[in-house]
């Protein structure tokens, strides 16, 4: 009795090592064929490896699976190379309707009951991320998730046949797939199937969800940087299928935004999709496709606190060289510094706008007000030369003493020194050069009267002309610098104004 109990328990191991023996060199194939398999094995049916390396009875251990639920992953071929006896009643099922649907299955040939038969496509795109906006070589990187449907009638089953099981996932190499590419692609390599899973139902109906990376053309308008709003188009259809034999249409007017990560330069507007039908001039049928048109939105507050308002500065400051008074010295070094130091930013601004054909609105900016700085400095030369005109230069012309020293002046408050704002200095003829009247003619009876002095008197005449003179030209040079004031404050009420103008024209693009 021992003894047979013996031989028993022999014969019982030695099937125990046979199975082990055979399950390892299964595991070896797997490893072999499809790296990693072993693991995925593991985590989808644990229970009965761990029965069929330790002490799995040879009548196997599906009885004990039968109330264990498994889903199907992206391994479920993987589960084919094992036994029929270690896999559940689900694993079977599913076993059995994987060979039965990919019994005559081909993907070489649209999945369609009739040749003649339109097979419709649903294109449904979310935005995830804007990766990169390259102005200079006109490309946009974005990452979606592209979302394709439809119906391969080869691919239908009753899921009451099969234990209830309406919908299977498998490798979407196995299954026919739709050759939708984006047309207007700005990548030299070739575009690369993303290898996901295939959701198949028991109607037939096929999703496939797969990440893409994409890089398009996109025409960049940058006539109002840094306020400017870009269109930037992805046109999705069929390469090789006509209108005929596949339609493409969107899921929905516009592509999804839930997902979307927020882009640190750019704000989306939005992404509506819009279907075309085409025909190109190498093909008589007509070709749909699938517009996806992403509207962007620069963030410009950067560009703003950078480039814009040191400008805005900048400009401000350049009309005060008119209020500099002229003895400083500086009227003509604070407008070259100006100029200088727009020339600067204008560099930095050039290195990082792309080459178009239309100047920015910055750069319209910045010429207009180098011009201005550049006519400022002008009239501040030719202002000085006003102002030191010398004792020997012309009177002040009577229109320009008229208009410009009387009522422009006024205007302005323009006053000498202690002159109370609003009353001008009264206008003075021109003295008279001429020598004053000598004694009247006659004989004199008086012979102590100063006439019989004539050597005295000649001498006070022309002390008297020329103290005359000297006071006539230092009226007229008193005249000069006083013209020379007025035309500083005109200039600089004008100048500012100008500056005001084009910073506030600007500016208001940024709200």
């Amino acid at each position: 009795m021992e003894r047979n109990r013996r031989w028993s328990q022999r014969g019982w191991e030695q099937q125990r090592y046979k199975d082990q023996v055979q399950t390892g060199d299964q595991k070896e194939s797997l490893n072999l064929w499809f790296p990693g398999t072993v693991h995925l094995i593991r985590a989808s049916s644990a229970c009965c490896f761990t029965s069929l390396l330790k002490t799995c009875p040879p009548s196997g251990c599906g009885s004990d699976m039968g109330t264990r639920s498994h889903h199907l992953g992206p391994g479920f071929l993987l589960l084919l190379f094992l036994p029929a006896e270690c896999l559940g009643a689900e694993g079977r099922l599913a076993h059995k309707l994987f060979r039965d649907l990919f019994a005559n299955y081909t993907n070489a040939l649209r999945p369609v009951a009739d040749t003649d038969q339109t097979l419709n496509v649903t294109l449904e795109v979310t935005l995830s991320q804007i990766i990169d906006m390259d102005e200079r070589n006109q490309v946009l990187t974005l990452y979606l998730w592209i979302r394709q449907e439809w119906t391969d009638a080869y691919l239908h089953w009753d899921p009451k046949a099969y234990g209830d099981l309406d919908a299977i996932r498998i490798p979407s190499s196995l299954v026919w797939r739709p050759d939708i590419v984006l047309y207007n692609k700005a990548d030299t390599q070739p575009p690369a199937s993303a290898s996901t899973n295939v959701v198949v139902q028991h109607d037939g109906a096929v999703r496939w969800d797969a990440p893409a990376i994409t890089r398009s053309s996109c025409r960049v308008d940058v006539s109002a940087f840094p306020f400017d709003a870009q269109r930037c188009g992805l046109t999705f259809g069929s390469w090789t299928h006509g209108g005929h034999q596949l339609d493409v249409r969107p899921r929905g007017t516009s592509a999804s935004l839930a997902d979307f990560v927020e882009n640190v330069e750019w704000r989306v507007l939005g992404m509506p999709a819009r279907r075309r039908v085409l025909t190109y001039g190498c093909c008589s049928e007509p070709y749909p496709d699938v517009t996806f048109t992403l509207l962007l939105r620069r963030r410009a507050a950067a560009y703003v606190c950078n480039l814009l308002l040191p400008c805005v500065f900048i400009s401000l400051l350049a009309p005060l060289a008119f209020h500099l008074p002229a003895d400083s010295g500086e009227k003509v070094s604070l407008g070259v510094t100006v100029l200088l130091a727009l020339t600067v930013f204008q560099l930095i601004l050039a290195e990082s706008m792309p080459p178009a054909e239309s100047v920015p609105l910055i750069g319209k900016y910045y010429m207009a007000t180098m011009t201005m700085v550049t006519f400022s400095t002008a009239l501040t030369i030719l202002i000085m030369n006003l102002h030191y005109c010398g004792p020997n230069a012309h009177p002040v012309p009577a229109w320009a003493r008229v208009l410009l020293l009387g009522h422009l002046a006024k205007g302005l408050c323009v006053r000498e020194r202690g002159e109370p704002c609003g009353q001008s200095k009264p206008l003075e003829s021109a003295p008279s050069l001429q020598p004053s009247a000598g004694p009247p003619a006659g004989p004199c009876h008086e012979p102590r009267c100063l006439c019989h002095q004539e050597a005295l008197l000649h001498h006070v005449a022309s002390i008297a002309g020329t103290f005359r003179s000297h006071r006539a030209a230092q009226r007229r040079h008193e005249d000069w610098k006083r013209l020379a004031r007025v035309m500083d404050r005109f200039f600089l009420g004008i100048f500012f104004c100008m500056a005001l103008v084009m910073s506030l024209l600007v500016l208001v693009q940024a709200l």
